[in-house]
């Protein structure tokens, strides 16, 4: 896997908000999980590309993370993976990150606070992803 760039064959989910595109990878990690004792780990791999006339720094972030059961959490914070990063027209930004959860599939989104050169807030949302893993059975109606 190469650092700045997605996974190919994953599945991708993809959003854009005013020029800020934004897609997302995710996949389970089972050397991370424990089944036996409800622990499920997955990574997500997040693509921030800036398609607008504008410069533009990426402040907090906000998640949405829904387990299995329907259980809530929320998460908030500063910048992503330690860092603000600040993309200029037509550049991209990518990092990887994680969640765990007690159940063996579960959802998330969100969206980054982000901030043009010239003091304009906005919210560019983050696409919902699904978390699943091979521990789940689907029913098919």
């Amino acid at each position: 896997m190469v650092d700045d760039e997605l996974i190919d064959g994953v599945l991708t989910f993809e959003e854009t908000t005013e020029g800020i595109h934004i897609a997302v990878q995710s996949y389970f990690l089972s050397e991370q999980s424990k089944p036996e004792v409800q622990q499920f780990v997955w990574a997500y791999r997040i693509r921030i590309t800036n398609d607008s006339d504008h410069t533009v720094q990426l402040l907090n972030r906000h998640w949405i993370i829904t387990d299995g059961v329907g259980g809530t959490q929320e998460v908030k914070g500063v910048g992503v993976v330690g860092e603000q990063p600040v993309l200029n027209p037509g550049d991209a930004f990518v990092y990887t990150s994680g969640t765990p959860l007690s159940t063996p599939s579960g959802i998330m989104r969100g969206s980054y606070e982000m901030q043009r050169a010239d003091g304009v807030l906005f919210r560019a949302t983050v696409p919902a992803f699904s978390l699943d893993s091979p521990h789940i059975s689907l029913n098919i109606n």
